[in-house]
């Protein structure tokens, strides 16, 4: 389903210069102007609006973890067609199928096996494979272990069967330290980190390798230099979701010595990369995720019993002092009245609605209140 709202918006120099042309999308008509809001953001500036990703989708759900991982690769594409035709892309949304085995999927590339638990069918995990680090090096991608070849397969035939329509994302990219917690299981890599941080050095130069690599193979096999990149955010020059979820274990020392220079050299491939900040004992690194000047933008969660964005507006305006970007979420009237407590020109709104008419809504009102 399509987005009808077609900003009048004239094509701003930031969205020219030194930019390539956005490959047209008959699911997003209104691609252009999409385009135009989110490089107004990538530099700092604004149009008419801050980027608004709004959705209505259908009842039908994509494909979870398991069937990705075992379903036949031409049904799980028709399905995610089929979902993306249905859905309602308002505003800055971009047709997306988000494509990944699971948060270990990175783990299992390099040696590692996906579990799984009929008590949790969405999700799975890869078993600690690791036993000693120097057994173990070099860590590195195995080019013909199975899952990856079937990832960068469905990338492949993704691209082709969906291209002109809509993208594909990035994998779920648990790196840097999240790499290693999958590989060694968090007990044993936390007493790593005191007992043989030279070993922890060497495995993490090994993780920041495997993901250049990564980032590479699935950029060439989802032809994203040619359709654009795309992850809840829209561009034809770069864009991922980064994270170390592991942080929230590890002391700001830790994480300036081993996280936050793979984070660096993360962002710095992606070019527009976005934090996802997940739960409040990750707030302890607030100093160094502020200061890493190759984050866009930040995605705070805000973890379970902690209340929507709306409740964590100190946070955000702190967010915004530092010159990063809000992500933020909420219901139509959560995000009217943080539109009225936020810069306009450093965040971007996420909504999920029941009716193409509640998201045209939502987009008119934001443009006369900005």
């Amino acid at each position: 389903m399509k987005s009808t709202q077609h900003a009048a918006l004239d094509t701003a120099p930031h969205a020219r210069a030194g930019s390539k042309a956005c490959a047209p999308l008959t699911l997003k008509p209104d691609l252009e102007a999409a385009a135009q809001r989110w490089a107004a953001s990538f530099a700092g500036e604004l149009i008419d609006r801050p980027p608004v990703w709004v959705t209505c989708s259908p009842a039908e759900r994509l494909p979870n973890y398991y069937e990705l991982v075992h379903g036949d690769i031409d049904t799980l594409i028709e399905r995610a067609l089929a979902f993306a035709e249905g859905t309602y892309w308002g505003g800055d949304a971009i047709p997306q199928w988000f494509l990944s085995f699971g948060p270990d999927e990175l783990a299992a590339f390099c040696g590692g096996t996906l579990s799984w638990s009929a008590d949790s069918p969405d999700t799975n995990w890869s078993a600690p494979f690791v036993e000693d680090w120097e057994a173990a090096f070099p860590l590195c991608l195995q080019q013909d272990h199975p899952l990856w070849q079937r990832l960068l397969t469905l990338y492949r035939r993704g691209a082709e069967r969906m291209a002109g329509k809509m993208l594909l994302t990035p994998p779920d990219l648990h790196s840097n330290m999240d790499l290693l917690t999958a590989m060694r299981g968090p007990e044993r890599l936390l007493m790593d980190l005191v007992d043989t941080p030279e070993l922890v050095d060497r495995a993490m130069d090994d993780a920041r390798a495997i993901f250049r690599e990564i980032w590479a193979a699935v950029r060439e096999a989802g032809r994203m230099d040619e359709l654009g990149f795309c992850q809840n955010f829209y561009s034809m020059e770069g864009a991922a979701m980064l994270q170390c979820d592991f942080s929230c274990m590890i002391s700001p020392a830790m994480y300036r010595r081993w996280v936050l220079p793979a984070l660096e050299e993360e962002a710095d491939l992606v070019r527009h990369a976005t934090y996802h900040w997940d739960g409040p004992g990750a707030l302890v690194h607030e100093e160094s995720v502020f200061n890493n000047q190759g984050l866009y933008a930040l995605s705070y969660v805000p973890g379970a019993g902690q209340g929507s964005h709306v409740e964590h507006l100190d946070l955000l305006k702190r967010m915004q002092a530092a010159g990063k970007v809000a992500h933020v979420g909420g219901t139509v009237d959560e995000i009217k009245y943080l539109h009225h407590e936020l810069r306009h020109d450093r965040v971007v709104y996420f909504a999920s609605v029941s009716s193409p008419d509640e998201a045209e809504a939502l987009l008119t009102w934001l443009v006369q209140h900005t």
